[in-house]
This record gives structure tokens, C-alpha cells and sequence, in this order.
């Protein structure tokens, strides 16, 4: 058994530290909300702590999934946040979408202090967070990554180390762009089946099995015919993800012109107050425009 420091228990992360606990290591969880931590607890297994401080103190591993770049430095960094606190040796984990540039230099800043930083963002959304089927992208030191390996394969089915800090972050990116192309795919063709007279849940079972099959068409689309609009992934998080996207292909001198366009889209679906509904909410938005 290994001891276990989880920080953020929200849709995704309550669900991957309690497959951590069915495995049999001990988990102590952290969340803002210690009264939503305490809620969780008795579902999930985890042992609820007030302070980052409490949760990391004995831990070997450590799991961040937080929403924003902004809200991993804070967990991280300063005389509350997870570097001043855990023991050297310790492997942290930083498993929230966030910059490369960030995840390298919390990098930097835990080999200064003999601890092993990684950055292992996950594509899957709450479905793969709830089956344990998350795909993992990690970047980092080799010897690390195989330390905390079979607590990653806990939580997913595609574990794969992709290289330096920041080269988990940076596939991750890859993963929004094609998301990105999808989603947007898939509910101008729900929109498009709609305006055309089709049944579009008979038009979706005829294109899924074919050369337009993805896991979005399998996954999202039928939720969002149902009207299922609940937040398997936010739309203001989709959002952070392409501007951080966009962010770095900026820095790079690229252009990528649909990532562009389906940020315009899920900005005027956040201002017209959709930024806390789940990515498939968007067919709602185009029904309205």
C-alpha cells in the first residue's frame, strides 16, 4: 500500500482517488470546500484533511486535478502549497489540463527540493473518470513515472509516458485540438439531420459505425440529444483549454484556424451563460443562434 495525497475532489478527481482507495492504498483528500470533502468521504473512501499541508505531510504519492493553471501554482507553491510541505522523495502529480510552461517549471522548483514533479493531464471525461478508463499523458522523469505507474493504471487504460516536463501538458493540447474539431463536428451534424427532416439519433448510428465514427459521436452526442447538458467536462474549462492552445501555437508562429473558430463558439456560449454546462451543451446553443 502506498500512501496518498489527493488535492481537488470535483467531478473527476472524487472519482480517480476513489478507485486509488478501492485498490487499497490509503487517501487523504483536500478539496477547498472541506464540507463537500467531508460529504464525499463516506461514498468514496478518502480521509478528508482541512489543509494541503495535513493531506501531504506522509505522503509518498501526491495527485493534483484542480480546474486552472492559476489554481495548480496556488496548491503548489507558497508556505500552505504542496512543495513546502511533502518530504523529499515524494512523487507529485499534477493530472489538471494546464500550461507546459507551467508543468516545467514545477518541475524545476520540486528538483530543487528532491521531489519529482509530473505532469499527467487525462482525456476521458467524467464517463472514463467514473469507469477508470481515463487515457493519461505524462511527462517527466522515466524513474518516477514508473514509480507511480500502477497507481496511474488505477485510473486509466492508456498510461503513456510522452517525454520531458511539459510533454504530457503539450499532448494534451493535441487531444483539445481534435476535441475541439468533433465536437463541433458532431452538432452541426445533429443540427444539420434536424433542419433535413433525418432522425438523428438513426443518422448518428448510421455514421458512427463508419468513416465518421469517434468517441465524441459515441459518447457526447447521445447525451446531448437527450438533453443531458450535466458537466462531464465544463465548457469554461473546455475554454481554458484552447486559449491554452492557442496560447502556445501563438508562441510557435501557427495558426490553427478551426481551433479559432470553436473557441468563438464556446466564448459566445459562455457569455450567453452556458460556461457551466457540460461541452455537449453546445447543440442547445446553435438551436438558439
Amino acid at each position: 500500500m502506498s500512501k496518498i495525497a489527493w488535492i481537488g475532489t470535483g467531478v473527476m478527481g472524487r472519482q480517480q482517488a476513489g478507485h486509488l482507495v478501492k485498490a487499497g492504498h490509503p487517501v487523504k483528500a483536500y478539496s477547498r470546500r472541506y464540507e463537500a470533502v467531508c460529504q464525499q468521504a463516506e461514498a468514496f473512501g478518502f480521509q478528508p484533511c482541512q489543509t494541503i499541508r495535513d493531506a501531504v505531510a506522509d505522503a509518498e504519492f501526491v495527485f493534483v486535478m484542480v480546474g486552472y493553471p492559476s489554481d495548480v501554482e496556488q496548491v503548489f507553491c507558497g508556505p500552505e502549497g504542496i512543495l513546502e510541505n511533502v518530504q523529499p522523495g515524494t512523487v507529485v502529480v499534477d493530472m489538471t489540463t494546464s500550461s507546459p510552461t507551467l508543468a516545467q517549471k514545477l518541475y524545476a522548483l520540486g528538483k530543487e527540493k528532491g521531489v519529482a514533479v509530473l505532469d499527467a493531464p487525462v482525456s476521458g471525461g467524467d464517463k472514463g473518470a467514473r469507469e477508470a478508463t481515463l487515457s493519461i499523458m505524462v511527462g517527466g522523469d522515466e524513474e518516477a513515472f514508473r514509480k507511480v505507474l500502477p497507481l496511474l493504471e488505477c485510473m486509466g487504460k492508456s498510461v503513456l509516458l510522452m517525454g520531458p516536463a511539459g510533454f504530457g501538458q503539450h499532448t494534451k493540447a493535441a487531444n483539445q485540438i481534435a476535441v475541439a474539431g468533433a465536437t463541433a463536428a458532431y452538432t452541426e451534424a445533429i443540427l444539420y439531420a434536424e433542419k433535413a427532416g433525418l432522425d438523428p439519433r438513426q443518422m448518428l448510428k448510421a455514421i458512427g459505425g463508419g468513416a465518421a465514427g469517434s468517441w465524441q459521436i459515441a459518447n457526447m452526442a447521445p447525451r446531448a440529444l437527450d438533453g443531458d447538458f450535466a458537466p462531464g467536462f465544463f465548457v469554461k474549462h473546455f475554454i481554458k483549454d484552447m486559449k491554452i492552445v492557442h496560447q502556445e501555437t501563438a508562441d510557435r508562429g501557427v495558426r490553427l484556424e478551426m481551433l479559432e473558430s470553436v473557441l468563438k463558439l464556446y466564448e459566445a456560449f459562455a457569455a450567453a451563460g452556458g460556461e457551466n454546462e457540460g461541452t455537449q451543451a453546445l447543440i442547445d446553443f446553435y438551436r438558439k443562434k
